[in-house]
């Protein structure tokens, strides 16, 4: 079951990194301010994103669990 801990892992880093470059995308945002002209649509978007790299990453961590247990 190594090839299951290594698989996570690797999904683990990746949604990691999804979370650094939303957070870094919503300071962006936030710096040019809500009278930018499509703020919210940005922002929803970027909640989406944020919200599809926390269960990737979380999907990964199970796995490494899961390989782990295995």
């Amino acid at each position: 079951m190594d090839i299951l801990i290594y698989i996570g892992s690797v999904l683990a880093i990746l949604g990691l990194l999804g979370l650094v470059y939303c957070i870094i995308a919503a300071a962006k945002i936030k710096r040019e301010g809500p009278e930018a002209e499509n703020f919210a649509e940005r922002m929803q978007k970027l909640g989406a994103m944020n919200m599809g790299a926390l269960s990737v990453s979380t999907l990964g961590l199970i796995m490494v669990i899961m390989g782990m247990i295995l």
